[in-house]
């Protein structure tokens, strides 16, 4: 039997995300693009449970302000990691990107702020959407890209510019972004990670999982060397101490 057109997107959707969340141990392969793609041992957030919470503290004061400030002159979604704030989404003039981005530095616990929001029209329905969409599937295909922990990082997307935030060794972060420059839809890949080396990454993946933490599936062990690890490319405004804010092209 064939599904109609409108049904088979949203039956993507709730296979990818199934996927991402369904809570199985091991090697677990998912056909995304036609090729099967597989997995090793798992990987949590590797962010400590008071920095969560910080940071969803941080997400929601941010998100209230921002709300009571412009009402429908913005729509802007703020994306909070180890208290590096990432502000998306539009605003009809630069000053109120402008004031934004002055209001997040100013909320508690905020280290810096990367201010990505554009200026230009309020989206539509559709873009937010597409966004949400397209966003669903880089998590999905992190999730089962090996040596990619996909659970310890963000994904935000807009207008298919698609911004990864964590804690990430140098060849975690590079494999994340080259997947996710992969996938149709993508037009830019932004990187905001906080570098750190790979004794470091096995150390909070240990504790983590030895915590009493659930374990997601989709994440690898990598094997990259210590001196891979060190921080690259040109840190822009808003970047975490020692990572880095990139742009991957597609190709």
């Amino acid at each position: 039997m064939t599904l109609p057109v409108q049904f088979v997107r949203p039956l993507l959707l709730v296979i990818a995300l199934a996927a991402t969340l369904t809570p199985l141990q091991g090697c677990i392969p998912l056909m995304i693009g036609g090729a099967a793609a597989t997995t090793a041992s798992v990987v949590t957030d590797r962010r400590s449970v008071s920095e969560q919470v910080s940071d969803q503290a941080i997400e929601m004061e941010l998100t209230s302000q921002l709300r009571n400030q412009f009402g429908d002159t913005a729509r802007i979604s703020a994306d909070a990691y180890l208290g590096v704030v990432l502000l998306t989404g539009d605003a009809f003039s630069d000053k109120v990107r402008t004031q934004a981005g002055e209001i997040a530095s100013k909320v508690k616990n905020v280290k810096s702020v990367s201010n990505q929001i554009h200026v230009g029209p309020i989206s539509s329905f559709g873009d937010v959407a597409s966004d949400t969409w397209l966003t669903s599937k880089v998590k999905a295909t992190l999730a089962t890209t090996n040596e990619v922990p996909s659970r310890a990082i963000s994904v935000t997307s807009h207008l298919g510019v698609v911004y990864l935030m964590g804690m990430v060794t140098q060849r975690e972060g590079d494999l994340a972004a080259a997947a996710t420059s992969t996938i149709s839809g993508v037009s830019r890949v932004e990187k905001l990670f906080k570098i750190i080396s790979v004794a470091e990454a096995r150390r909070l993946d240990n504790f983590n999982q030895t915590s009493g933490k659930p374990a997601p599936i989709g994440e690898g062990a990598t094997g990259e060397s210590p001196a891979a690890a060190s921080p690259g490319g040109t840190a822009n405004q808003g970047a975490p101490a020692g990572g880095a804010v990139e742009l991957m092209p597609v190709k």
